[in-house]
């Protein structure tokens, strides 16, 4: 029998789904200007491409380890002041990497954001599922849009504030991580009030479910995270490199080629809503299957066109290839139900450590080659999203 849970039915929270958005916008924010001043630190220090690689690995490295750990702590003893706490990290390494100096000390800075991000992911994911109110693909893409937002804002302001005024600059971020800090305390006294309800529940779990095998589960469970390997390797080169391409290739400025980023960005932003609610309304599956390989023919275009057109492609990509996020994560939470925490622990912990292992390898490779083969090399990845097909549909057949 189809269990039913009570939250399900009940109402949307969209001052929390907001507030947490808000939180995740600054946090992201703070955390893309991180790849912003490549550019800058690059030409300050001497860095190489396999150590720019290197910066992001460690920073998502750090992201992404402990995520599971939290989550799956979260899930057993709930800590609804822990965003704040968590916050708190990354205010101390934006203040770290503004005065750092040389390559050690930006690995420390970027090593304790990471912290940050691992604590504020998973216990922020379980608030989204809880004020969802039975719609958890809007309500994750609510939440997963206000840090896409904020990855888009941040190369703006980078372009805006650190590159005129130099690597001190980024001190002033800081100021985000003490509103984030405040904005997430109000979350957690809601949180707190609600903690009883995660407590008394039933956990909702569908006869789509409840009819796979232990073995179905852990294959789809591979196969999201083979997808979640291709996307984010591929994101991962749009993201630290794309401006190294275009400043290479067309030879714009640092401040157009990141207006350039922040275009893509926009689009992965506007592309997660979109995702969301797609989901919700049609099937993850098929959202899914149509995000990651229906990116690939304009991905494996993208380095032969010219600037107008690279340009259009890769907001298109980012509009594509951003739905898939929101409707995977959710759909690894319905085939393991109450393993909220967990699960988005996990699969932001993919998400940022095999993006940081993407960034070094094509760092490494783009050392050794050029630049410009490492973006021809990358667009095969999103082909990669045609196993998607092979996920079992746990969707409702009411879809309409």
């Amino acid at each position: 029998m189809e269990q039913t849970n009570r939250t399900d039915t009940a109402h949307t929270a969209y001052a929390v789904l907001l507030a947490i958005s808000f939180a995740h916008l600054l946090n992201d924010m703070m955390q893309s200007v991180i790849p912003s001043i490549y550019p800058l630190i690059k030409d300050k220090y001497g860095f190489s491409f396999g150590q720019i690689g290197l910066i992001t690995l460690v920073f998502q490295m750090m992201s992404s380890i402990l995520q599971p750990i939290v989550g799956r702590y979260a899930d057993r003893h709930p800590r609804p002041y822990s965003l704040s706490v968590g916050m708190m990290f990354t205010f101390a390494g934006m203040l770290l990497i503004s005065v750092a100096f040389n390559f050690g000390l930006i690995l420390v800075a970027v090593s304790i954001i990471g912290w940050g991000s691992s604590v504020f992911h998973p216990e922020a994911s379980r608030i989204a599922q809880l004020a969802a109110g039975g719609k958890k693909g809007l309500a994750q893409s609510i939440f997963q849009v206000g840090g896409n937002g904020g990855s888009a804002i941040g190369p703006l302001l980078a372009a805006a504030i650190v590159l005129p005024y130099g690597q001190g600059a980024i001190g002033w971020f800081a100021i985000a991580a003490l509103v984030a800090c405040v904005t997430l305390f109000g979350v957690g006294r809601w949180y707190s009030r609600q903690l009883h309800r995660t407590v008394s529940r039933t956990i909702a779990v569908s006869r789509e479910v409840m009819a796979l095998t232990t073995r179905q589960v852990n294959r789809a469970m591979a196969i999201l995270i083979f997808l979640i390997f291709s996307k984010y390797f591929y994101m991962a080169c749009m993201t630290s490199y794309f401006t190294f391409f275009l400043i290479d290739k067309f030879s714009v400025d640092v401040q157009t080629s990141q207006m350039c980023l922040f275009a893509f960005l926009a689009a992965v932003a506007v592309g997660t809503i979109l995702g969301g609610h797609l989901g919700d309304r049609y099937g993850r599956k098929y959202v899914i299957w149509i995000s990651i390989f229906g990116a690939a023919p304009f991905a494996l275009i993208l380095p032969y066109v010219s600037l107008p057109l690279t340009i259009v492609l890769a907001v298109i990509i980012g509009l594509v290839i951003a739905s898939a996020f929101s409707a995977i994560l959710v759909y690894a939470t319905e085939l393991k139900p109450g393993k909220v925490g967990m699960i988005a622990g996990l699969f932001f912990g993919l998400m940022f450590g095999l993006g940081g292992i993407g960034s070094a390898f094509f760092g490494w490779l783009a050392d050794r080659t050029s630049i410009e083969l490492v973006f021809r090399v990358s667009a095969f990845l999103p082909l990669l999203g045609a196993v998607a097909g092979f996920l079992p549909n746990i969707d409702p057949s009411k879809r309409s």
